[in-house]
């Protein structure tokens, strides 16, 4: 903790700060804190007055209990320039010894007369007036100290606490040369405040002592003698009276007998006499009486008896034989001032055990933020407030928490007190409370708020107004987890005139770090489910394509507790057509997101091989297996492999206004029809994805014009807190209205039938379907005979005139030459030529073959295999379907590619 010999470093830091320049980092915390606030209270280093008191008793508890030990300390000091100070809570110098007396003739009386006051608003920077402030124990050197006429000397100091209370009720302080630093002095230091402290603990085991025998004589002077057998008084305490029975003494067992002290206390604590009736945990009643209570030495308390048996409270001293009347016992005398402890410290206690049931009941860090202040209010403070910077919000750690706080509670007893609110950024002056709380990482008590300099600067017009609503004290506790600053929590108090203690700061540490706790797994968990969500989002797609078969709207809602495994796709097909897709991997987390990616990667590629339904599912079905023996296999023991999957694809043709559809495992489509009517076509249902071995089946239905196929994930329907079936009839209801687009049919599905906390994700297709008109397709059949090619020619150049297609007639002739002219050599009858005027030209050639022609690059010697060469330059696309009844080879065209 000490610095270097010459104090270079702190005199420059020093001289710099009062110049109003960037202080040094040598200087540590606490001194340049206390150098702020010295600064906001005006102070000037060149002060030489202090207050100065005499209505100091010379013989409280504290002289007493510190006397003995100061002349301990200077013997030990003896002959040395060591100034030893006891003072009171205030900073009054109340004692003081020197290790060479003849200090006290050649000091100036501020540094020998008790009744000066050292308190930081007056003192500046100093051991006595900082170890009041940081309240912990403190060290001073030369120039860290903030007036002029300290700065040769050296200090250290701690606060004397009360045992009982908690409350710092003193200081001791000691001031030698610099020169005269050794390491041993801070343990010599708390020593001596340990055995002050246990001094005044003493006293106050006298004053109950006192009271207890006050009481007991009491009791002997109100009841006959006792006498013996041969008649002869027995001597005192030979026969205890029922009145002295304790509450063992009464028959009751442990539970009845901790009720009846717990009762006695709060009883004492409130120092309220009278009656007062108590139901006992293992049945009947008894009787509480209290009453005051004043020992020999004046000192006030109160008695607490308990009565049991009887109608109703007995005489004040009734007869010895317990079994003629009730049983009067002593339960327990005390002050009331000591009961209240106590009863405070029982209070902290439960208020603890149940923080750890009300704190952290969600994974969610603005609401754990809250149930901190909602624990804490009233019963420690009667305001709390909550700063986290935003990116703890987001679920990632802060570098600066200071430069990006952002208030996220506002909680009390009252709306309308004029803190920053919940939502608004705060900036934070170095100084403040809350700043040295961050900097520090420590918790920061200011008893009294109308004396803090640096909480006043922050806002001194809200301050005020905060004063008047009787805000009077504050602790500020970092919220602290796993070594990372998360934050900062701040408790007001202002109903209770009794300002904040170090027993409080401690409860509020132990609260705050109970949340601080909860807050960073639910910012781990957040991180975690935005990276999650990340990952799922961009497997999923981001944009629809362009296609004309179905007008489409979607919606994706992620489950609250976790990113599960839902998507949907659109993915356009040859010949205007159009597949759709929804499909639900089990589970949640990363692992199902990623399964899920690869499925629909695996769809798209199978719908690129023109795959009928149920074979594409076969296909899903094989690679979910293959993913579970690899993931989930002895080889991988920490795996949990994949459970499965359900899917639903469908493939609409809007020139026959069929679709063909197969599930496994998934919910049936929903179709609204024209009229209004909603149904849910019976389809096969199918084994669900990963089971291996199983066959799926397709379903044909034909869609009326201007219908709408509704697709959706079980999390739609599916909720413990309601019954599928009745989930079912809403959403019937609410897809019965056809005059509705796509898109705002996804607003009102969503709207009346997502869960406000869903658990499962949510995956939502609608598609309105169009049909093609009949006038936009040509078709012929063929005979497989070349000499009909150049009428076919002809037919569709006449065709695409009346499309207004002319600038495509070359092209297209040049397509279909080549693709008619294969289908005639190497396919087999039927053969059927297509035109489709859409978005694109398409010319499609079907025959009766299987064999499907492949693209390969012609040598200069062959006469042979430059015809898909050439389709391929012409078309935009082409490729090839399978059809139950052999091929089709198709083109597509763009209508500007002339």
């Amino acid at each position: 903790m000490g610095l270097t010999g010459d104090q270079t470093g702190p005199a420059r830091s020093r001289e710099r700060f009062l110049e109003g320049g960037p202080v040094e980092t040598g200087v540590r915390g606490p001194i340049l804190n206390s150098w702020l606030r010295c600064r906001l209270l005006g102070l000037s280093p060149d002060q030489a007055e202090l207050p100065y008191r005499d209505d100091f008793d010379p013989d409280s508890r504290l002289v007493r209990a510190a006397g003995p030990v100061l002349d301990q300390l200077q013997n030990r000091f003896s002959g040395s320039r060591m100034n030893i100070a006891v003072t009171d809570a205030d900073g009054m110098v109340l004692q003081r010894r020197f290790g060479d007396p003849s200090l006290a003739r050649s000091l100036a009386p501020i540094q020998t007369v008790p009744g000066f006051v050292f308190a930081e608003r007056y003192g500046g920077t100093n051991g006595i007036g900082l170890a009041l402030a940081e309240r912990r124990p403190v060290r001073v050197y030369r120039a860290e100290h903030f007036a002029e006429r300290a700065q040769s000397n050296a200090c250290c100091a701690a606060p004397i606490r009360d045992q009982l209370s908690g409350h710092i009720v003193g200081v001791l302080c000691f001031g030698y040369p610099y020169a005269y630093e050794h390491p041993d002095l801070a343990g010599v230091l708390g020593r001596a405040v340990g055995t002050i402290e246990r001094r005044l603990m003493a006293q106050s085991s006298a004053r109950e002592r006192g009271l207890l025998h006050a009481y007991l004589d009491a009791e002997r002077l109100a009841r006959p003698t006792a006498a013996g057998p041969d008649g002869t008084p027995e001597p005192d305490g030979a026969d205890v009276p029922d009145t002295l029975l304790g509450p063992a003494g009464l028959g009751l067992d442990p539970h009845d007998r901790a009720v009846l002290k717990e009762r006695a206390t709060e009883l004492i604590s409130s120092g309220r006499p009278g009656t007062f009736g108590v139901s006992l945990p293992r049945g009947g009643e008894a009787t509480l009486l209290s009453r005051p209570l004043t020992s020999g030495t004046g000192v006030d308390g109160m008695v607490v008896e308990a009565v049991i048996g009887g109608d109703g409270p007995p005489p004040p001293h009734p007869a010895p034989d317990r079994s003629a009347g009730p049983v009067r016992g002593l339960v327990l005398v005390g002050e009331p001032e000591v009961g209240r402890y106590a009863v405070e410290a029982r209070r902290r206690l439960e208020l603890l055990a149940e923080a750890s049931t009300l704190i952290g009941t969600t994974l969610d860090v603005g609401r754990t933020a809250r149930e901190l202040a909602e624990t804490a209010v009233p019963r420690l403070a009667d305001y709390v407030t909550v700063d986290l910077p935003e990116s703890v919000l987001r679920g990632d750690e802060s570098a600066a928490p200071g430069a990006e706080l952002h208030r996220t509670v506002v909680h009390g007893i009252r709306d309308d007190c004029p803190f920053y609110p919940a939502g608004q950024n705060v900036e934070l002056l170095a100084g403040t409370p809350h700043m040295r709380c961050l900097t520090s990482g420590h918790a920061v008590l200011e008893p009294e708020l109308a004396a803090a300099a640096g909480w006043i600067a922050q806002n001194p017009e809200r301050a005020r107004d905060l004063l008047d609503h009787g805000v009077h004290s504050l602790i500020v506790v970092p919220l602290l987890a796993r070594g990372v600053l998360l934050g900062i929590a701040s408790f007001y108090r202002s109903q209770d005139p009794a300002p904040f203690g170090d027993d409080d700061t401690r409860l509020a540490r132990e609260l705050a770090a109970r949340a601080a706790l909860s807050i960073d797994n639910a910012r781990r968990y957040t991180r975690e489910h935005n990276l999650a969500l990340a990952l799922q989002r961009s497997l999923l797609p981001r944009g629809l394509p362009e296609q004309g078969a179905v007008e489409v709207a979607h919606r994706y809602l992620p489950a609250e507790s976790g990113v599960g495994g839902d998507w949907f796709d659109v993915i356009p097909l040859s010949g205007t057509r159009v597949a759709l897709l929804v499909g639900d991997v089990v589970g949640h987390g990363l692992h199902a997101a990623a399964t899920m990616g690869r499925l629909r990667t695996a769809a798209r590629n199978f719908a690129e091989l023109e795959l009928a339904p149920d074979e594409l599912l076969t296909h899903l079905d094989n690679l979910m297996v293959r993913l579970d023996r690899e993931e989930g296999g002895d080889e991988a023991p920490g795996s949990t492999g994949i459970v499965g999957a359900t899917c639903l694809y469908a493939v609409y043709d809007p020139t026959t206004r069929q679709c063909t559809m197969a599930r496994a495992g998934h919910l049936p489509p929903a179709l609204v029809h024209p009229d209004g009517r909603v149904t849910f076509p019976e389809l096969p249902a199918g084994p669900p994805l990963g089971l291996g071995g199983l066959p799926f089946e397709t379903a044909e239905i034909e869609l009326p014009q201007d219908s709408t196929l509704v697709l959706y994930t079980d999390g739609l329907v599916e909720d413990r807190h309601r019954d599928i079936d009745v989930a079912f009839d809403r959403l019937r209801g609410v897809l019965a209205h056809p005059d509705r687009g796509p898109e705002e049919t996804c607003r009102a599905v969503m709207d009346a039938m997502a869960p406000e906390h869903p658990g499962d994700d949510i995956a939502l297709l609608v598609a309105r379907a169009h049909t093609l008109p009949p006038d936009r397709i040509a078709a012929w059949d063929l005979p497989a005979d070349p000499s009909k090619v150049g009428d076919l020619r002809a037919a569709a150049t006449r065709r695409l005139a009346d499309w207004g297609l002319d600038e495509l007639a070359f092209a297209a002739e040049l397509l279909l030459s080549e693709l008619v002219t294969n289908a005639i050599r190497y396919g087999g009858e039927p053969i059927q030529v297509r035109l489709i005027h859409d978005r694109t030209l398409i010319c499609e050639v079907s025959d009766g073959s299987s064999t499907a022609p492949h693209l390969r690059r012609a040598a200069s010697t062959d006469e042979g295999g430059r015809g898909l060469f050439l389709v391929a330059q012409l078309a935009q696309a082409w490729g090839t379907r399978y059809t139950p009844r052999g091929k089709v080879i198709w083109a597509e065209c763009a209508l500007d590619a002339a």
